[in-house]
């Protein structure tokens, strides 16, 4: 695991697979509050299915990666996506990307995807990305500032963060209870996005409905294939990766 400078910050990032000038690369995007340490072996282990390169770094302010000015705009998402993710792939030659987008990373991938100037991108793989903003995500985002105030949530998440928990925790959490947040809407990013797409959704999502899957598979303007998952909630990755992990090498398999 290295550091890597973009946009003036250093990132943290661990790499495995063959190098981008031998294969395609998956590049992870983690959720609002994840960090390369929270994708645990699933990157590694995609990476040995399907013989691509992967990978996974911590947004600043997450993880080992150097800190974050807060707090957050309502546009962060964007700003990742439009700013920081190409001149990431540009400074690691990547050549041939497949985004593999969690929660927010979701987001960022398809903000990316969507630009118009994504020359790298050739496929999506989006857990429970967020498309709009929905009640039932707000609501679980105020809960989860509850449990990080009073419960075990920051202490469960300093593991991952060390000295960024708070700034990754609450830069988050104060930009989605942003009151102009519930104005954020993707969808005009969707139908420039002409590479595959994989959509996968928890049925028991506490963070976003199948709104969010159907609006992916209705407007972007290339395939787009949906796994829907019985009993699993946000990260599908932890919670059912064996089955995650064979829909990904499948879709995947043949785009080398």
């Amino acid at each position: 695991m290295s550091d890597l400078n973009v946009g003036g910050r250093g990132l943290e990032y661990a790499w495995h697979g063959p190098p981008p000038d031998a294969a395609p690369t998956l590049v992870f995007l983690h959720e609002g509050v994840g960090c390369v340490s929270l994708w645990r072996d699933f990157p590694a282990r995609l990476a040995e299915a399907t013989g691509f390169g992967a990978l996974v770094y911590s947004r600043s302010g997450h993880g080992r990666s150097d800190p974050h000015p807060l707090p957050r705009t309502v546009r962060f998402l964007h700003e990742h996506g439009l700013e920081v993710l190409p001149e990431l792939l540009e400074t690691m030659r990547i050549r041939e990307a497949i985004l593999y987008g969690h929660s927010d990373g979701g987001s960022i991938a398809l903000i990316h995807a969507g630009s118009g100037s994504a020359p790298s991108v050739r496929a999506l793989i989006l857990e429970a990305p967020h498309v709009f903003c929905e009640e039932i995500t707000l609501r679980s985002i105020a809960a989860a500032a509850d449990r990080y105030r009073s419960g075990d949530l920051r202490r469960r998440l300093e593991r991952h963060h060390g000295a960024n928990v708070d700034g990754a925790f609450w830069g988050w959490n104060g930009a989605w209870l942003d009151p102009a947040f519930r104005e954020w809407n993707i969808e005009e990013y969707l139908p420039r996005i002409r590479v595959p797409v994989l959509v996968i959704q928890g049925e028991e999502d506490p963070y976003g409905t199948l709104r969010q899957v159907e609006a992916v598979a209705a407007q972007c303007g290339g395939p787009v294939s949906r796994l829907v998952l019985r009993g699993c909630g946000h990260a599908p990755h932890r919670e059912q990766p064996d089955r995650v992990l064979a829909a990904a090498a499948s879709f995947l398999r043949g785009r080398h």
